[in-house]
């Protein structure tokens, strides 16, 4: 069987994902089931992977997307225990007093604040607390989760303290003959040779990730403004490009002097630091002030049941200082705080675990840590707030409880299907990560579906066929094959923990010496957090807690749009550092930036049966 063949068929269930989720804009809960029944005929009928694999995969998905959900759940207990009390209004005044334009208020909710979250604590729990946040402020549903989403890209390396650096690359890279072979170059141990990759990944991101506001603001006011402008965002470059560089100049200092756990943390911070106070001083905000426009000319797709939910909310504040409302989300970033980055008690929590260890003797390992997750922070939060905001008010809590159980309906399906499905995916072949040479050779020969199973499975395989194609530009794809490990794994760190070997051997074999392999597996880690954006995982966790549950493709076909941004901008800032000294690349890079721009500044949209106007098609 040809490699090609063998690719087209590891495609199979990505296509699927595509055509009806993203193409005929199925809902989630319909198209991933046909996703993972595509997955599991894929493996069992061409790969020959075993059906105690296939089922053993599929379990573990379930278990993975259980852990999901709670973090969902978590974060609409939060979100209505704020309505109920009142807080919610206060945070909209605060906020209003700082500026009432809606740009504003994204970068310094999505942006600022959700990389803070993401430096805490990982897992999409980010988007899934921003993105109704936003909705409570009074943004459309649908433009809440794309601004929550665009944001999973500059922090995600560093999220959940670390832990894509730390354990996705770390142990991707360990024991490895490749990896021993570049320290022995480089005069390093392994643990320094990661924080060196670290650094680079903090580099990349920092440049790259300069324009990631501009984009955010300028994709709420094109899809979801007014006059459906991409210029009307781009009028607040002063102000993104400002918050942007308060983001990431702190956050690549601290990866070069204290290493990958805490760049996004304390990047996060100081970027709130001195943005809320310029922005409430007026400095570099824009002159107009943006602002939706009425409800009854939204486009019902943009519309969640969070916004239409009733809820009796307290429209004075219920007495409550800003300080007292903001103090649950504070709350929430003090305990992902210690329970990541103080051991004792990260220990005490990690030591409650469900864990399935073997499952049908295959090797896959399924646990859940239900005291460490988000979710858990979340709830105790929740329970904090009912005691600080004095919730005597007979029914209004559990109101809350109930609607956050809700949540758990609508999200399930979608989660339960899409989850097992990148677990069949990525379980398709051997247990320990390919060698390269080996896989090369196996298919090379013409081996058998079950043969090539032996030595790779579904995603190495397409790995393969990328880096055959490319040849010495892999660098340049390189962030490609991260996002795709991402978009499957729902994971930053499981895409590290896939490919990272993979791309230190690309590497070796187009002949980059220690440090040039070190930015090649830098351009892992950088897709692989852009691949965040469109992970379905994401996507339907984010949707759900904003009862958007239905319209995941058309979230994802507009965040394919900073992905190809992000993506290839890294893929040519890439190529620029491998290649050494001033070179083209360089100028392709910058002309990239100029492209994005002017494809904002002129682009023109289509009208559709609401007459609104949209860019894509």
């Amino acid at each position: 069987m040809s490699l090609a063949v063998l690719v087209l068929l590891a495609m199979l269930p990505l296509a699927v994902v595509g055509i009806f989720l993203v193409v005929l804009r199925w809902p989630a809960r319909q198209a991933m089931p046909l996703a993972w029944l595509a997955a599991v005929l894929v493996a069992l009928v061409f790969w020959g992977t075993e059906p105690r694999v296939v089922a053993a995969a599929s379990i573990n998905g379930v278990v993975v997307a259980l852990n999901i959900l709670f973090i969902v759940f978590g974060a609409i207990l939060l979100l209505y225990t704020l309505r109920e009390s009142g807080a919610i209004a206060s945070i909209q005044r605060g906020l209003a007093g700082i500026s009432p334009d809606r740009r504003v208020q994204a970068i310094i909710v999505a942006w600022l604040f959700g990389s803070l979250i993401e430096g805490a604590s990982g897992f999409g729990t980010p988007a899934a607390i921003a993105a109704p946040l936003l909705v409570a402020l009074g943004f459309p549903a649908m433009a809440a989760v794309v601004c929550a989403l665009i944001i999973q890209s500059t922090p995600v390396s560093f999220g959940a303290v670390g832990t894509p650096i730390l354990l996705g690359v770390n142990q991707g890279l360990a024991g490895q003959s490749v990896t021993e072979r570049m320290l022995a170059e480089a005069g390093m141990n392994h643990m320094d040779y990661v924080v060196h990759i670290g650094v680079q990944v903090a580099l990349l991101h920092a440049v790259v990730g300069i324009l990631i506001p501009l984009i955010m603001v300028g994709m709420l006011t094109r899809f979801f403004g007014g006059a459906r402008s991409f210029r009307q965002g781009l009028r607040a470059w002063p102000f993104a490009v400002f918050a942007a560089l308060a983001f990431v100049i702190p956050y690549y200092a601290v990866a070069a002097v204290l290493g990958p756990a805490f760049p996004s943390l304390i990047g996060g911070l100081a970027g709130l630091a001195i943005v809320v106070p310029a922005a409430r001083a007026g400095i570099l905000v824009p002159r107009d002030t943006f602002r939706f426009e009425d409800r009854d000319r939204w486009d019902p797709a943009w519309v969640g049941t969070l916004q239409d939910a009733s809820v009796t909310v307290r429209r004075d504040g219920g007495g409550l200082s800003p300080l007292l409302a903001w103090t649950p989300y504070v709350l929430v970033a003090l305990l992902l705080v210690a329970t990541r980055a103080v051991p004792p008690v990260a220990d005490a929590l990690q030591a409650v675990e469900l864990r399935w260890e073997n499952v049908l003797g295959t090797g896959i390992t399924a646990s859940s840590q239900p005291l460490y997750l988000p979710g858990f922070v979340l709830v105790i939060s929740s329970l904090c707030t009912y005691l600080l905001h004095r919730m005597w008010q007979e029914g209004h809590y559990l109101r809350a409880w109930r609607t956050a159980g809700g949540t758990l309906l609508t999200a399930g399906v979608a989660l339960i299907f899409a989850v097992p499905m990148a677990q069949v995916f990525i379980h398709s072949g051997p247990a320990e990560p390919m060698a390269l040479e080996a896989a090369r050779r196996a298919l090379a020969d013409g081996m058998s579906p079950g043969e090539v199973a032996a030595v790779a499975s579904m995603p190495e395989v397409l790995a393969q066929a990328v880096a055959d194609l490319a040849g010495g530009l892999w660098p340049l794809f390189a962030p490609m094959l991260g996002a795709l490990g991402a978009f499957l794994a729902g994971s930053n760190t499981v895409s590290n923990l896939m490919f990272s070997y993979f791309q230190i051997s690309a590497a070796e074999q187009i002949g980059l010496g220690w440090s040039s392999a070190a930015v090649v597996v830098a351009l892992q880690a950088v897709g692989g957090a852009g691949g965040n954006m469109v992970t379905v995982h994401n996507v339907v966790a984010a949707s759900a807690t904003v009862g958007l549950t239905g319209r995941e493709g058309e979230i994802i076909r507009k965040t394919l749009v900073p992905l190809a941004y992000y993506t290839l901008a890294a893929g040519l800032l890439g190529m620029a550092m491998v290649s050494g000294g001033g070179n083209l690349w360089y100028v392709g890079f910058l002309l990239w930036l100029v492209a994005c721009l002017a494809f904002m500044l002129w682009s023109r949209g289509t009208t559709d049966h609401h007459g609104n106007r949209s860019v894509l098609p």
